[in-house]
């Protein structure tokens, strides 16, 4: 399935909504990316992965992600399923205090049927309106997305599901915690208690990525968020992010992301210098 939102997004679209419907349309392995994303389950039933928890996510419940957090969904063989997806960027956010109140608020939510109905109506609205040749077109989505956005923190506090923890989630959350470590797989075994084998097999079956892909893409985010975030140096962020030389962390980093950490830099520096 195409993410036709998603590309929208990359080619510089500030904001970006799709309606899909599908079945047996499972995501291949783990991903994050730099902006907002919320997607709400119309139909059917879908499982998520979202960092270190595992979550079943039924109709009129939605996710809610913030930038640079691991994910994946998939969904039982031969179900049908239909969401709305809405990606946006941070600098649609009308204020500070309403950015930090979303980045407090990342997870899966479970609303009443007044709150459900309010969320679903606004981001139809916005899926509506991104069609069309409307007068005001942008200024009326961004006010329609911060009205959902303030609609989700005024209503919906807190995410309310619990989720049970399994092993892979165990393990997913001690590599995000200690990504900068030297982590072997002999060392994770014995963490946890369990053969090589089991544990290889067990999460790539769950994330379907190796564990040393899993962690070589941890290690990517976090270097990525540096150079975006800070001064330091290309040589320090591959040491901070676990990285032994910097020759490796410029292959694995140019694997993953496409780009050396160097032309990310200057791209992300770029990115943020205002429009003339």
């Amino acid at each position: 399935m195409i993410d036709r939102a998603g590309i929208r997004i990359a080619q510089g679209q500030v904001i970006a909504c799709e309606r899909i419907e599908g079945v047996n349309d499972n995501m291949s392995k783990s991903h994050y990316h730099d902006f907002y994303e919320l997607y709400y389950l119309e139909s059917g039933e879908r499982f998520h992965i979202i960092r270190d928890s595992m979550y079943t996510i039924r109709p009129g419940q939605f996710v809610f992600f913030t930038p640079y957090v691991m994910h994946h969904s998939y969904g039982a063989e031969d179900v049908p399923f239909k969401r709305i997806v809405l990606y946006f960027r941070p600098s649609e956010v009308q204020s500070p205090e309403l950015l930090n109140a979303i980045n407090a608020g990342g997870g899966v939510y479970t609303a009443d049927a007044r709150s459900r109905y309010s969320i679903h109506q606004l981001m139809e609205l916005i899926l509506q309106d991104e069609g069309s040749d409307s007068s005001f077109k942008d200024e009326y989505i961004h006010s329609l997305l911060n009205l959902l956005l303030v609609t989700i923190v005024r209503q919906l506090p807190k995410p309310v599901q619990q989720v049970k923890r399994a092993l892979i989630g165990q393990v997913i959350d001690y590599i995000h915690n200690n990504y900068y470590e030297d982590i072997t797989l002999e060392a994770l075994s014995k963490q946890f208690y369990v053969s090589p084998y089991y544990l290889c097999r067990e999460f790539k079956s769950c994330t379907n990525r190796t564990i040393i892909q899993y962690i070589n893409v941890t290690r990517i985010m976090n270097a990525q968020r540096k150079i975006m975030e800070t001064d330091k140096s290309i040589t320090e962020i591959g040491s901070l992010t676990g990285f032994s030389n910097l020759t490796h962390f410029n292959r694995v980093f140019k694997q993953y992301s496409g780009l050396t950490p160097s032309q990310y830099r200057k791209l992300s520096q770029k990115a943020s210098i205002p429009s003339p």
